[in-house]
């Protein structure tokens, strides 16, 4: 087995291919460069059992060359150089953090579309000369994508039986990955850590409460979604639960949050002259949230061998 990360890329301009692999000629990487797209399907085919990540530079192209690899059953950490005219749009929200500091792995920005899944990274051409730090990011955002998360090829109308089938994808590739980092360059549980200066107990008192009433304002709009037909209903506890995970809050604290918010429910309901034994079924939208959030927790032990 090759003892380094796997990358492919389909870039078009050959002044971006020529810095891109000036960039990754570092013994770490095996890169398999091209732009031309029926030889990047053949360089997938090829060598898909080794592929860690894919570089794409945007050239429109993009939505039929993501299909394709899904229909093929490829799903990998993707990097992607915008148009600057998008990039300039986009990448302010997604963008300012550096070097893993605040980065928000599995999910997008909200104002943000993407190609592939929401883990993947969209980047600047202005970042070339950072390109193995973004690698890292979206490996680190892949491994952390929830099993629940919205795939762009995932359709509204979509039966229970798919949606299962889909989520199995996503946790089978994330293992295969995980699994090959392990093993081929001596990972041991999460390669990718979290910074302990923006945990919540180690933020100031006015940063603590604001991020404790940003939680509990995003944890009110998955209640009050929670049984609707909302569509980005995962995209919004994947949010809440990276929030929760890179600020290391235990779920007591999650389990107090929903307690001070059925609370206030159940007064309003009162009020209202209503019944307030509905709120009871709100103990799956906890269940739920514990459930994202103790896999995220797991999957960031070092595992014993």
């Amino acid at each position: 087995m090759h003892p380094q990360l796997t990358l492919c890329t389909f870039v078009p301009s050959e002044y971006l291919l020529q810095s891109l692999s000036k960039f990754l000629s570092s013994e770490r990487f095996v890169v398999h460069t091209t732009d031309s797209e029926p030889e990047f399907f053949a360089l997938i085919e090829e060598h898909r059992q080794y592929l860690d990540c894919l570089i794409f530079q945007d050239n429109g192209s993009l939505p039929p060359m993501s299909n394709h690899l899904y229909e093929q059953g490829i799903l990998l950490p993707v990097v992607i150089f915008l148009k600057e005219s998008e990039a300039m749009t986009t990448l302010v929200a997604a963008n300012r953090q550096s070097e893993g500091a605040r980065i928000t792995h599995g999910a997008l920005p909200e104002n943000l579309q993407y190609l592939f899944h929401s883990a993947e990274l969209q980047v600047s051409t202005s970042q070339l000369p950072e390109i193995t730090n973004l690698i890292d990011q979206a490996i680190a955002r892949f491994l952390y994508l929830s099993p629940f998360c919205s795939l762009p090829h995932q359709s509204a109308t979509a039966d229970g039986s798919t949606e299962l089938t889909q989520r199995n994808f996503l946790m089978h590739q994330q293992r295969r990955l995980s699994e090959k980092l392990q093993e081929r360059l001596g990972y041991l549980g999460v390669y990718y850590k979290r910074n302990p200066q923006l945990f919540l107990r180690h933020l100031p008192s006015a940063e603590k409460h604001k991020l404790l009433e940003n939680l509990k304002l995003e944890y009110c709009h998955i209640l009050l979604k929670y049984f609707s037909a909302d569509p980005d209903l995962n995209q919004k506890i994947d949010r809440l639960v990276e929030k929760a995970f890179f600020a290391d809050i235990s779920v007591s604290r999650i389990v107090e949050i929903h307690m001070e918010l059925i609370d206030e429910f159940a007064k309003q309901l009162k009020l209202e002259g209503r019944n307030e034994s509905i709120l009871l079924d709100y103990r799956l939208t906890l269940i739920d949230v514990i459930a994202h959030l103790g896999e995220m927790y797991r999957r960031s032990i070092p595992r014993e061998f």
